[in-house]
């Protein structure tokens, strides 16, 4: 079937808007503006496209102006015209709305959850690091007063206690690094690819070809979704490798994950609704708060590959906090352990 024939409305629909099209045109009357509106939502349900709905509108319009026998009958039908048109096209105008409502909530809901995780980070990282603290205190004075065997024991807890102590401040880096802030998404993402790939023993590579700053929230989704992607890449997928790669095509900002692993089947897992598939949803969202889209290639026994795509302009990017900090130039990492 060709693009023409694609995005022509079917033949049952045009007939129906051609006659209630007519029919306002000669009568008028508020039931035939109902039936704009009703054949507008059928014509969202069938997935036809406000293009698809104004092209017919002007052809069945033409047709009409055409058959009119004056000037003044000829401006009648165009206002005429205009008001179904209208109608016809209030559900897609309240979907929209609705659609831009739900967005906003989303995002606010981003907002609220980035403020508790910062919340958790700072108290694992303080709170949890002063604890400590006191623990070593404590074991430094106990120390004094008990043999040289038991102090042995004392220093081998005291070196637990310090892989404990670097362990949190690796969590708490990750869960809300400041490096994010300071730097940007690209070395955020090379700190976090470093603390994955030691604790996995996984080489991860990353190429980053991206001048420049963008808005926080590009910044933090692309960090939480690169995230999410490694430990869903680490956890389920057992890679060999794993590469990220992040370039801009124009006015689009691009970056991938792709993994050499197990793979699996994309519709099985979203159907299920399954914890991968979850996690794949989180991602869905986060990008289309943003304006953000997700691709996601996987074939069982040869890897997966998830592709971002963030239109610039419609993710509002350059953000005056940005901007100022956009003249640091491309970054290159590569990371192999």
């Amino acid at each position: 079937m060709s693009p023409e024939a694609r995005r022509k409305p079917k033949g049952d629909f045009a007939e129906l808007y051609r006659s209630a099209l007519s029919k306002y045109a000669k009568r008028g009357g508020e039931a035939a503006l109902s039936e704009a509106y009703e054949l507008g939502r059928t014509a969202m349900a069938d997935g036809q496209t406000l293009i698809e709905i104004a092209r017919l509108h002007h052809e069945v319009l033409l047709e009409l102006v055409k058959g009119a026998n004056n000037e003044s009958r000829g401006l009648g039908l165009l206002r005429a015209g205009g008001e179904f048109l209208a109608e016809s096209l209030s559900p897609h105008e309240m979907a929209q709305r609705g659609f831009q409502d739900a967005v906003k909530a989303l995002r606010q809901l981003n907002e609220t959850l980035e403020g508790e995780i910062k919340r958790i980070a700072h108290a694992v990282h303080d709170e949890a690091g002063q604890l400590l603290v006191a623990v070593h205190l404590g074991l430094a004075e106990v120390a004094h007063d008990v043999p040289r065997p038991q102090q042995e024991q004392l220093g081998r807890i005291e070196e637990l206690l310090g892989q404990v102590e670097k362990q949190l401040r690796q969590y708490s880096h990750e869960l809300r690094p400041t490096i994010l802030e300071d730097l940007g998404w690209i070395p955020a993402i090379r700190f976090l690819a470093e603390g994955v790939s030691k604790r996995a023993h996984l080489p991860i590579h990353i190429r980053a070809t991206v001048p420049g700053r963008f808005a926080s929230t590009i910044e933090t989704a692309l960090y939480r979704i690169v995230q999410e992607a490694l430990n869903n890449a680490v956890k389920h997928a057992r890679p060999e490798n794993i590469w990220v790669r992040a370039w801009r095509d124009d006015r689009v900002l691009c970056c991938s994950v792709r993994d050499d692993g197990g793979g699996f089947d994309v519709r099985a897992v979203q159907a299920a609704r399954s914890r991968e598939g979850l996690g794949l949803i989180g991602m869905q969202e986060r990008l289309s708060a943003i304006g953000g889209t997700l691709h996601i290639e996987s074939i069982p026994g040869r890897g997966t590959k998830l592709l971002i795509r963030i239109p610039l302009e419609a993710a509002h990017a350059n953000s005056n906090r940005a901007g100022r900090r956009s003249r640091r130039g491309a970054t290159r990492t590569e990371i192999a352990s």
